[in-house]
């Protein structure tokens, strides 16, 4: 059967039933989900200093009292899609001198590796829609060692490792809660909450449970603006209101709607204000009575007249106290319902916490097993299919709304476009027509509260295999105009917008387009259309600014490769003089095919795009012929190593090659894409236009690869590298002294390990040496390292740059693998074991261990916590073990799609059928032992 009728007849299921109707804006299924940071305190878009230090401005003592500008942070927090009405969960254990709020961790300062979390917390599971969401937080029972954490940390060096939570000992005899939050839509507008806690430890123990609902506070910057002049007209409230009996919490909003929340049992809810505790942080008069952290300080202080004894407010939470036995749990039920008027009438008919309650719950979770059953191969195993699900609902749970309304923040600080402040840098500066007030997938929303362009491309990758709606919205969000610079600059990130991130959108737009062709035509043609044209000015920025001579070398500074360099790439060099860098040609090497690509896709529709792709064609050929180009000049392919280097060049003429074997070299060979020469035979124009470019110009190719030769089934192949080259450059990044690792491709060979590359600088010198863990030094914030780890979105592009190799040259093509073994396979079964490499580090191995976990006994052996998966940023280039910010599902959860796709295609697949056969086809996958319990 064809696969294009087997997608049709499969069943749909519910959970895909609401994404339709979600896409179609019949129900807003999604206008409530995971959309509270985990970390608003610490970051640039609340930083009004002087100075720019954001960590200090706004540091985690200061959060419980301080009413945020732009955004809200929670544990297991879900709000509205503009976080106007948020919902968390709060915690004391009798001990902790504060409530426990929020994600406690390290500032970039205190860290020994920089900034990191000191929590253990686990997205367990999560549809698109957040029909249904589980999350887990572990909570110590003796008092938080928050000083502990700090100042062991700032004692050590960087070549210590990290002291974790797990180290300080407040977990040793289980003594600890396991806190499970279960969430499950009735209705888009009416959500259940179920909170569970367990007493893991050995005695009995008691818990308070802190339910907490609030509203972000809208309302003191407009009285700030008007002379503060309180403003009560817009200004939302929360009052106790009863419901059907029950305790219930009402949230009304002058600006439009209300809510409730209505409690079971009968707690007692204390009502303050979102509002800044002025009195705590500046000596100053407090503007209202009741204060952001009044809840805290009736709590754990002891005191009643920090809450308001009229039951009203802003912030309000309901408080639980329970004690529990050793082994015992507990069950905490509540309702939060923006259809207050049906929800009052349904209160009084019946038990809204009985039976009802707890159906909905079973039924939304059959419902999410139903819906990754559909897209979970079945020749996954059972512990393969976890880590995909885990993956992808980590992705789910990483959502935001992120709001940064650059224009006004510059302006609130004196730094507006139509000011005068000469002499005075500040951050993001020629950013003010920015304005970001929407749901954006997050890195980590702890570590990297705020989106980075790049990783955002490799997110989509993934998420596109349960909502590619969201994927696409999320590649066309940064092209709009209220992100894209008008100059053509996609931004970096909030700590420097106009910092340069890899060209990667056009890659991740021509993958969901292929992924969801077919699906609607003419929708999916404007989308992809719309997406080349801000593309274009994208591609024309970086010819205009990165391209420093015209000579189609790029530089590009980091790139996002942090400190791989001998320098900071992003700073003035210490010798003068420019790089002209490996990664950075190469990355517009694979622009110019991205665009290629879909210049083809949107010429089959409209003739007119039929000239683009000779543009593109020959941008990538002057671009291919500039990195390989022989002679006299210094280039960056060097011959005796067969490898590609930066070039440095000097300012009196000189140039040399940077030769650190890194990843920056092994890009190049991602700068593949095959063709069908479809488009030639339909447009015989183009081909003889192409063909006589060629003709005029033979010394373009004489060191890159003939685009001309044709291939497995004719097909023709764009790359830098020729044949020979190729297999040069596979013979190291293959070899298990350099670049091979287990685990995957390092990111620096281990050939520096006993060979550090070293280079003088006016008797300064700079080295590079193999660090398979953590950086040795500060730069770029010393808390990524890309000296040697494993990083999952460059060992993606590596996969798919086989895979296109493999598409050109079938079967008969084949290496080492590993280099040296005499063990040879064709470039289908090298990605497959390198897919397989990557996939090892979440799995248990033969001794039922989990690499990513290291020699962390308690995640490897204890059965509470070996099979709850972290997400790392990046990887121990040696063992696997997880290194980094430990919630980076956003790239890392790339891992589902290695799974997803050696699961669901084969070498003779592809090879027949090339790039169609990547397009995923929904498995009925309803086995048992499958499921992801």
């Amino acid at each position: 059967m064809p696969k294009a009728q087997q997608r049709n007849s499969i069943s749909q299921t519910e959970e895909q039933h609401r994404l339709d109707q979600d896409r179609e804006q019949e129900v807003r299924w999604k206008a409530w989900g995971p959309y509270l940071s985990e970390r608003q305190w610490g970051t640039v878009r609340e930083d009004y200093s002087e100075s720019g230090d954001s960590w200090s401005f706004l540091p985690h003592d200061q959060a419980r009292s301080c009413a945020y500008r732009w955004g809200e942070d929670g544990l297991a927090g879900i709000s509205d899609d503009q976080q106007r009405l948020c919902f968390a969960l709060a915690l004391w254990n009798g001990r902790d001198p504060i409530l426990k709020e929020r994600l406690f961790g390290l500032t970039n300062g205190e860290g020994n590796h920089g900034e990191d979390v000191k929590e253990y917390y686990f997205y367990l599971d999560s549809t698109p829609t957040h029909s249904y969401m589980r999350y887990l937080y572990k909570y110590p029972q003796a008092a938080f060692p928050y000083q502990d954490l700090v100042e062991t940390n700032r004692r050590r060096s960087r070549q210590e490792w990290e002291y974790e939570l797990l180290d300080t000992g407040v977990f040793d005899d289980d003594r600890y809660f396991d806190v499970f939050v279960d969430y499950a839509k009735e209705a888009p507008d009416h959500i259940l909450i179920r909170i569970t806690a367990h007493n893991r430890g050995p005695d009995t123990a008691e818990l308070h449970l802190l339910p907490t609902l609030w509203w972000r506070n809208r309302w003191a910057w407009n009285r700030r603006a008007e002379g503060n002049r309180e403003s009560t007209a817009l200004r939302p409230t929360l009052r106790e209101v009863r419901c059907g009996g029950w305790p219930a919490i009402e949230a009304t909003d002058p600006e439009g709607g209300q809510a409730l929340l209505i409690c079971e049992d009968d707690p007692a809810l204390l009502f303050t204000d979102n509002e800044t505790n002025l009195a705590r942080l500046y000596g100053r008069e407090n503007t209202s009575p009741f204060v952001k952290d009044g809840i805290g300080e009736a709590v754990v202080r002891g005191r009643p007249d920090a809450v308001n004894p009229e039951k009203a407010g802003t912030k309000a939470a309901a408080h639980y106290t329970l004690t529990l036995a050793a082994g015992e749990n507990r069950t905490v039920r509540l309702r939060l319902a923006i259809d207050a008027a049906a929800t009052r009438q349904a209160a009084v008919d019946g038990d809204i916490f009985g039976e009802s309650f707890t159906e909905l719950f079973d039924r939304r979770k059959r419902e999410a097993d139903a819906f990754y059953a559909t897209l979970t191969p079945s020749r996954l195993s059972a512990d393969e299919a976890g880590v995909l699900r885990q993956a992808l609902a980590s992705m789910l749970w990483s959502k935001q709304v992120y709001r940064y309304d650059v224009g006004t923040w510059l302006n609130e600080r004196g730094a507006g476009p139509f000011r005068s402040r000469r002499g005075i840098d500040t951050r993001n500066a020629h950013w003010h027509h920015m304005e970001n007030a929407d749901i954006i997938s997050m890195p980590d929303k702890w570590e990297y509260p705020w989106y980075a362009a790049w990783d955002l491309a490799f997110h989509v990758i993934a998420l596109s295999l349960v909502d590619p709606d969201f994927g696409k919205q999320q590649l066309e969000l940064m092209l709009c105009d209220r992100y894209l610079h008008p100059n053509g600059q996609i931004p970096a990130y909030e700590w420097n917008f106009g910092d340069v991130n890899p060209p990667v959108h056009a890659w991740a737009t021509i993958f969901v387009h292929r992924l969801i062709r077919g699906r609607n035509r003419q929708e999916d043609a404007l989308w992809l259309e719309r997406m080349f044209q801000k593309l274009l000015l994208n591609f024309t920025w970086w010819l205009n600014r990165k391209d420093r001579e015209g000579r189609n070398v790029f530089e590009g500074g980091f790139l996002g490769l942090d400190n791989i360099g001998v320098f900071d790439r992003s700073a003035p060099l210490p010798t003068g003089g420019h790089l002209e860098q490996a990664d950075g040609t190469a990355w517009m090497a694979l622009f110019s095919l991205n665009m290629l690509e879909i210049a083809i896709e949107l010429t089959r529709t409209d003739p007119a795009y039929t000239n683009m792709t000779m543009k593109f064609a020959e941008h990538f050929l002057w671009i291919a012929s500039a990195m390989t180009r022989l002679g006299d000049d210094v280039g960056m392919w060097d011959e005796e190593d067969g490898f590609f280097y930066d070039v440095l060049r000097r300012p009196d003429g000189r140039a040399e090659r940077l030769k650190v074997r890194s990843m920056v070299g092994l890009l190049p060979l991602c700068a593949v894409c095959v063709f069908d020469g479809s488009l030639m035979s339909a447009v015989p124009e183009i081909g003889k236009r192409f063909h006589d470019f060629l003709a005029a110009r033979p010394e373009m190719i004489s060191g890159m690869h003939d685009p001309r030769i044709p291939g497995f089934k004719g097909r023709r192949l764009a790359s830098i590298l020729t044949e020979e080259r190729l297999r040069r450059v596979l013979a190291r990044m293959l070899d298990e002294g350099e670049f091979l690792s287990p685990y995957g491709i390092r990111s620096l060979s281990r050939h520096h390990a006993d060979h550090p590359f070293r280079l003088s600088v006016d008797g300064q010198e700079f080295q590079v040496s193999y660090l398979p863990a953590e950086s040795d030094s500060g730069m770029f914030g010393g808390n990524s390292n890309w000296r040697g780890p494993i990083w999952m979105p460059v060992n993606a592009l590596i996969i798919r740059s086989l895979l296109q190799y493999y598409s050109y040259f079938g079967n008969e093509f084949t290496v080492e693998f590993p280099t040296g073994s005499g063990n040879s396979m064709n470039l289908y079964e090298v990605a497959e074991q390198l897919s397989k490499r990557l996939s090892a580090i979440f799995l248990r191995n033969e001794e039922g261990f989990r690499p990513v976990y290291g020699g962390a006994e308690k995640f490897q052996r204890d059965p509470f916590w070996r099979d709850h998966i972290l997400f790392y940023e990046y990887f121990h280039g040696d063992n696997g073990a997880g290194i980094g910010a430990s919630h980076q599902t956003g790239w890392t959860g790339l891992v589902a799609r290695f799974l997803h796709l050696f699961a669901t295609t084969t070498a003779d697949a592809f090879l027949n059928e090339g790039v169609e056969s990547l397009v995923p086809m929904p498995q009925q996958n309803t086995s048992p032992q499958k499921q992801h319990a």
